[in-house]
This record gives structure tokens, sequence and C-alpha cells, in this order.
């Protein structure tokens, strides 16, 4: 372990790593915010305070709140395997500053994906965004399968 925490790509993997998973946690606060401001819950104990007719206008879905859920679910599916990639990518020993345009792009396109899909900026940008972080993950991928694969 005092060796990987001496590893320069190690330690920018972690920092990246770090950033994108607070950023991904984060969502289910931003989440929380919308129900509240925007007065959607999902759930009966939400509103079990709350008078019936209350209760019926309450317990609905509101397009920001899905919005901000469709985008957590898209971190999820794609943070999940960068952290993952990313770490067996880093024990490749890849030239540092390679490894740093891939953490840096993919945490920058993570970060702008969900400005985009928040702030309902128009289209291209968030596929765009998606679409970089993706390709970011399988640049890695085969990384680490050209330096590892034995069949």
């Amino acid at each position: 372990m005092a060796t990987l925490m001496e590893n320069e790509v190690f330690m920018a993997f972690t920092t990246y790593a770090t950033i994108v998973i607070l950023k991904m946690m984060l969502m289910g606060p931003m989440t929380g915010y919308f129900r509240i401001t925007r007065g959607a819950f999902s759930n009966e104990e939400d509103v079990s305070r709350k008078s019936v007719e209350e209760k019926k206008k309450l317990l609905r879905t509101h397009p920001d709140v899905e919005r901000v859920r469709r985008c957590h679910q898209n971190d999820l599916e794609n943070i999940i395997p960068f952290v993952l990639v990313g770490l067996l990518y880093a024990l490749t020993e890849p030239e540092l500053s390679t490894a740093l345009l891939h953490f840096r792009l993919f945490a920058g396109s993570r970060i702008f994906h969900t400005i985009a899909y928040v702030g309902a900026l128009p289209q291209p940008s968030r596929g765009l965004s998606w679409i970089v972080g993706m390709l970011v993950t399988f640049s890695m991928a085969y990384r680490v399968l050209s330096t590892v694969l034995h069949l």
C-alpha cells in the first residue's frame, strides 16, 4: 500500500475518482432539494403528516425531480465503471500525462454532464459530455486489456 501511495498515477486516480464519487453522492441531496421545493414526493411516509387532500397533491412526479433522478442514474452507470476500470488502468503504470488527461477529461465531462442535464441545456451538450466520459473509460479499458490480456 505504501508503494501505491508513492505512485503519482495512482494518486491522480485517487483524486479524480474521489471528485466524481463526491459529485455522484451530491445527487441524492439534490434530489431531496428538488422534491421539497417542487412539492413532489414518491412515498406515502414522506407526506404522512399531511391531510388527505394535501397527500393527493404531493404524491406525484415532477419533471425537475425526474430530471435529477435520471442524472443520478446516469452517474451510477458511468462513474462506477470509471472507478473500477480506472483503478486497473492506474495499475498498468501509464505515463502520468496520459493518465491525467484521461482522469481530467472524465471528471470534467461528468461535471458538465450534470450541469447540462439539470440545467436542461440544449442537445448535443449532454450527449457530447456523456460520450467523452464513455470514450475515456473505453480507452482505459483498452489499455488494461492490451497490457494484461493472456488468453
